[in-house]
């Protein structure tokens, strides 16, 4: 992939105190794909996330965002986590322009981009509603419209649709894939759920055990909208089972 890389790992390395988490990490993501990440439950892919997020500090190694040391205080990163990450006390629109807000965009921009993301999330006419008023799926559509709305340069998803059941999810996997290919937006997407991997990813990483490293990252071609009964999907989802199972 080389120089046409959107984000570049090099050696990857945390430890808390003497614990090994992140053994010597080391991966590309493509300008514009959507790397699905998969492993072992406890492998440290929460860990992984955080540390390009810069929560975590690294032990050692690099991560580059355009060929420069990641900083979220300069670049566009987005970030959507596990479960409802809306704020209560503002409503649906005020929490999509939310991010606008802190990057200082101009106030008409801020309206353009509110009434774009809203509207292909299907929440326009929901936007003066509070997050108590809203479903479940609402409340993570609201999480996905902010994250867009910002055009982030990269967006990191963790776990974001795990406690949903299974109608909710694929409806929601479906607006994600639906904005991906509109914005050309480069999305790594951490899941323990390996059919959600095969579904959305164009690629697939798969860790090892803990102290995790890359066990192997596979292309994901299949064509879409995915059909999860098809045989080339079932035996993809096969190969990354076998891949998780097999140290």
């Amino acid at each position: 992939m080389g120089s046409n890389a959107k984000v570049k790992v090099r050696h990857l390395t945390k430890k808390f105190g003497d614990l090994l988490v992140l053994d010597d990490v080391s991966f590309e993501v493509g300008d514009g794909d959507l790397l699905c990440v998969v492993g072992p439950t406890g492998c440290g892919k929460t860990t992984f996330l955080n540390s390009l997020t810069k929560i975590y500090d690294i032990t050692s190694g690099e991560i580059l965002l355009n060929d420069e040391p990641v900083d979220p205080g300069r670049h566009n990163i987005s970030y959507i986590f596990q479960g409802d990450s809306t704020m209560p006390w503002l409503t649906v629109e005020q929490n999509v322009r939310f991010g606008l807000d802190i990057k200082g965009y101009p106030e008409a921009r801020k309206r353009e981009q509110v009434d774009k993301y809203l509207d292909i999330v299907g929440l326009d006419a929901y936007r003066g509603y509070y997050p108590k008023q809203l479903s479940a799926s609402m409340l993570q559509r609201v999480g996905i419209a902010r994250a867009f709305a910002t055009e982030p340069e990269l967006l990191l998803m963790d776990e974001p649709y795990g406690q949903l059941d299974i109608e909710l999810r694929f409806k929601l996997e479906d607006e994600l894939v639906k904005l991906w290919r509109l914005t050309g937006t480069t999305v790594i997407f951490i899941t323990h759920n390996i059919e959600e991997a095969v579904y959305l990813g164009n690629r697939i990483m798969v860790l090892t055990n803990k102290p995790a490293g890359v066990k192997e990252t596979l292309n994901d071609d299949l064509p879409r909208p995915r059909d999860i009964t098809a045989p080339e999907f079932v035996e993809l989802r096969n190969r990354v089972t076998d891949l998780i199972k097999w140290w």
